[in-house]
């Protein structure tokens, strides 16, 4: 590992003094710390923003959540209100990482975690991501979990956070503080970028920026998480999806959908919401069949890749069952 300093920050103000181009903000460390064990990651300084006065849980006005940046995730998961009030969000959590992992990694940085691809994590390999224009190498290898949407010549991979899929589904925003001073709400969905031929930057935020907090709109709706992986812990997911779902006039079989949200996981360089399947099911009868042609109008867009096809099918049994689930509750 590079030599580097180590600076801890006691404000945010503090934080954004001490940033400069050589240097990371560090929170839980669960992704960053292996990165630059990896080489991958070569700050000249990183800048301790774990223990900013950003690790509470608050209700918002209206009666949404508001989680600092620096709430750990196994807090966030074992809070009464968000249990109560966004369990979508809390099977979400539970199902990142293991549980040690959790008690140590960060909002704010689980939803800035790099891509786990294993040509990025190689610095013997080339990849577009760490070096713009060295090539992606993930096209022609191994590529069996890499991205089916939104994907580029320049780059195949995934975004990692279960997390950030369903706060993709909860219409989410991020508080932003900049160098030059304010903070701005960024919404969840203009957060991250597509890869392009620039796949080096993973989000819109500035040098420096500091995320604050999560700001999570409040629900009301049944919703669930459901995530496939390949074994049953501490796994990233092959597919996952998360669902909001509002039944006007009955259950299944019996009633419409008046609204609907959906964003899948695993699936793109990015969380991907999944406007196709919700603007079929809106106006649809509450069905079996109404769910699955929903999810096969979004899966209809993919572009999978030599071996990871299967995700298509997948992903569109994934959502078609989970939104029957949900009518059966």
């Amino acid at each position: 590992m590079r030599p580097f300093a180590y600076e801890r920050a006691g404000t945010a103000e503090e934080a954004l003094a001490k940033h400069d181009d050589d240097a990371l903000y560090l929170g839980g460390g669960t992704n960053l710390v292996d990165l630059m064990r990896l080489g991958v990651a070569t700050p000249a300084r990183l800048v301790d923003v774990a223990h900013l006065p950003c690790d509470r849980i608050e209700r918002g006005a209206d009666g949404g959540l508001v989680i600092g940046a620096a709430v750990r995730n196994s807090d966030l998961a074992a809070d009464p209100a968000a249990r109560r009030s966004h369990p979508l969000l809390v099977e979400a959590v539970l199902t990142g990482a293991s549980g040690q992992i959790r008690n140590q990694a960060t909002v704010g940085g689980n939803l800035l975690q790099r891509t786990r691809c294993s040509y990025f994590q190689d610095i013997t390999k080339p990849c577009n991501k760490r070096e713009p224009g060295s090539g992606c190498p993930a096209r022609e290898g191994e590529h069996h979990n890499h991205a089916i949407f939104g994907h580029s010549a320049a780059c195949v991979a995934t975004h990692p956070s279960d997390m950030a899929v369903a706060l993709a589904a909860l219409d989410a925003s991020v508080r932003v503080r900049g160098r030059g001073g304010g903070e701005r709400a960024v919404p969840l969905g203009e957060l991250y970028r597509r890869p392009g031929e620039d796949p080096s930057r993973d989000t819109a935020l500035e040098p420096g920026d500091l995320i604050t907090a999560v700001e999570v709109p409040p629900l009301g709706l049944p919703s669930r998480y459901r995530k496939v992986r390949e074994r049953a812990s501490f796994a990233f997911a092959l597919v996952s999806v998360a669902v909001a779902l509002d039944v006007e006039g009955g259950a299944a079989g019996g009633g419409t959908v008046r609204d609907c949200r959906i964003a899948l996981g695993g699936v793109a360089h990015l969380p991907w919401r999944a406007h196709r399947a919700e603007a079929v099911l809106r106006g649809a009868p509450a069905t079996a069949e109404s769910f699955l042609r929903a999810a096969e109008a979004e899966l209809e867009a993919a572009e999978p890749l030599r071996d990871n096809r299967y995700k298509v099918p997948l992903a569109t049994n994934l959502i078609a069952r989970t939104l029957t689930e949900l009518t059966e509750r």
